[in-house]
């Protein structure tokens, strides 16, 4: 029996969507809301001209954005966000080469049990530094964060950094390389997904998503390798690591290890080159509601695929 999915869990992110150009406007290309109706009508209403409210301003700085208050800030949906409980939000763009491709936008509820973390880490003078983040109730970690940069290779920022992919961590509070595991562990965070976000002018920033027990970011982690890949409608990706709270393999006869463009929401993501939020529907798995899936990508090709389920 699958314990771990016997009853509903709450998310550390609530809302995830994505925003594409569209002429000189990033307008809404999908996402998960939900029972967040009201803050969704809102959404599809907005459009974002470059350096405008969250999404324009993650293109128009190219490099990922944390906003941890919406009240008197550049957020233009605030009056709609107050009303569903959201306080903040994360936006990451994607880029291939230096075009924009679509900006994903990650988007939370803060109360005193929720616990998580979502971090931005910045090369600066040869070392990444944390740029921002968001980290709920998790107010130590937080500090120690602050306090804390990586060279390249230590650590799971500076292991994304030095191998330039995608990386999954396992047992947080107790792994030796986690470098701020006794934080972690006190904090109850488990599982770290760290990855590149490449932007024009070559600075380096690296996302890390921190999931805890009682507020997962994701009950599934999924990291896919597209480098390998032959282009065109041959395209394919090969799944390399994957975390998940269920039991039993990662992959079987009915979820694959190997997926072609166009097969499912990671062959979707190939095709598309886009990210993707998928809510409901046979294809996402039994068990699960949504998934996120992320391209990641090396100059102006997909070098990877990050998914992650709830």
């Amino acid at each position: 029996m699958d314990v771990a999915l016997a009853e509903p869990i709450r998310t550390f992110i609530e809302i995830s969507e994505i925003w594409v150009p569209e002429g000189d406007r990033l307008v809404q290309a999908g996402g998960n809301y939900g029972g967040y109706g009201e803050f969704a009508a809102a959404s599809g209403r907005e459009s974002f001209a470059k350096g405008e409210g969250l999404p324009g301003k993650a293109w128009q700085e190219a490099r990922p954005v944390v906003l941890k208050q919406f009240d008197g800030s550049y957020f233009k949906r605030t009056e709609a966000a107050r009303a569903a409980g959201l306080t903040s939000a994360v936006a990451i763009p994607v880029f291939a080469a230096e075009t924009l491709k679509a900006v994903l936008v990650l988007l939370c509820s803060d109360d005193d049990v929720r616990t998580g973390a979502i971090e931005v880490w910045a090369e600066t003078d040869g070392l990444l530094m944390l740029e921002d983040g968001y980290y709920g109730a998790a107010r130590h970690f937080e500090w120690v964060s602050q306090h804390t940069h990586f060279p390249r290779g230590q650590g799971l920022p500076g292991g994304v950094w030095a191998a330039n992919t995608p990386m999954l961590m396992r047992d947080l509070g107790s792994g030796y390389k986690f470098i701020r595991a006794d934080s972690a562990g006190r904090a109850g965070l488990t599982t770290g997904l760290g990855l590149p976000v490449p932007v024009p002018g070559g600075r380096t920033y690296v996302l890390t998503l921190l999931s805890a027990r009682g507020t997962p970011i994701a009950r599934r982690f999924e990291l896919w390798d597209a480098r390998a890949s032959r282009v065109g409608v041959n395209k394919e990706a090969v799944l390399a690591d994957g975390i998940c709270a269920r039991e039993g393999p990662l992959w079987d006869e009915d979820n694959p290890k190997r997926i072609a463009a166009w097969q499912g929401h990671i062959g979707k993501v190939l095709g598309t080159g886009l990210p993707v939020v998928e809510q409901g529907g046979a294809g996402i798995g039994p068990g699960y509601d949504t998934v996120v899936a992320l391209p990641i990508y090396h100059g102006d090709t997909i070098a990877h695929v990050v998914a992650w389920y709830c």
